[in-house]
């Protein structure tokens, strides 16, 4: 089979079970810790994308923070990702830590990536095969990062936007969490949300494990923010702001950042 295009930032189980054995495909399993899922398995010919120990800077005191370009791009070579590579990653939930991934390979320069929609849970359901989890060990890649910074939004910067209101920020948190109704998962980490930020759950772009389709998703997103705006996205801890993202995206926004840190970072260090 000849090498593959990618086109559309999700792409179907139908498509990837049907361009399994393109010569340039390669896919990534993107649940957090792997170790800790329910879900041993994984998709045919897959790759462990390890976001918390190999793709995050660990010495960072939050979560999940964003790598420097030298750490992605070794790691990616070590899972034999090259430069020409279409990249498909998937997660265990349908779509939830996937879309960091995608939004990752987009922050160092490569856009030949996509989500796989519902992700493992779709897969299974449409009968298609499975095999037991196992470490990649072919050969090194020759993936090149180049790093972005328009993708990527940090604490300093975040401080001017939300004060200057420069940008549109969305939170994809729960609305009670977003609200300050609930208390946050993070143990000591105070409630509520970044000043000037709206709320915009990210399961409000879900349609079970699947993500709505684009009309529903410019519905979703046409309230909220013109096309020209730009857009930050922030969450817990840089994940799933990466969905809205990745909605954002496929609804015609070109103007759009992640901010890193997100609320765990901006309740640790903001008072409210």
């Amino acid at each position: 089979m000849s090498d593959l295009e990618i086109k559309h930032p999700v792409v179907s189980v139908h498509w990837l079970h049907e361009n399994l054995n393109a010569e340039n495909i390669i896919i990534l399993d993107g649940t957090i810790d792997k170790g800790s899922s329910t879900i041993a398995d994984q998709l045919p010919q897959s790759r462990y994308f390890d976001i918390k120990h190999k793709f995050s800077n660990t010495s960072d005191p939050f979560p999940n923070a964003f790598p420097s370009e030298a750490q992605f791009q070794t790691e990616a070579r070590n899972l034999g990702i090259n430069i020409d590579s279409v990249i498909v990653v998937y997660d265990d939930k349908g779509i939830y830590s996937s879309a960091r991934v995608w939004w990752m390979f987009k922050a160092f320069g490569h856009t030949k990536v996509a989500v796989l929609n519902g992700g493992f849970p779709a897969w299974v359901k449409a009968g298609y095969p499975v095999e037991p989890m196992r470490p990649y060990s072919g050969p090194k890649g020759n993936f090149k990062a180049q790093f972005r910074p328009d993708t990527m939004v940090f604490f300093d910067a975040m401080k001017t936007i939300s004060a200057d209101r420069t940008a549109r920020i969305l939170d994809a948190r729960s609305a009670a969490r977003f609200n300050a109704e609930v208390a946050e998962p993070r143990k000591g980490l105070r409630s509520g949300h970044i000043p000037n930020a709206v709320s915009l759950p990210y399961t409000a772009l879900m349609d079970e494990e699947l993500l709505m389709d684009k009309e529903a998703l410019e519905k979703r997103f046409n309230t909220i923010a013109d096309k020209d705006d730009k857009l930050v996205f922030s969450c817990g801890s840089g994940i799933t702001a990466c969905i809205l993202a990745l909605g954002a995206e496929i609804s015609g926004y070109k103007n759009c950042a992640v901010y890193d840190g997100s609320w765990t970072e901006w309740g640790t260090l903001v008072e409210a």
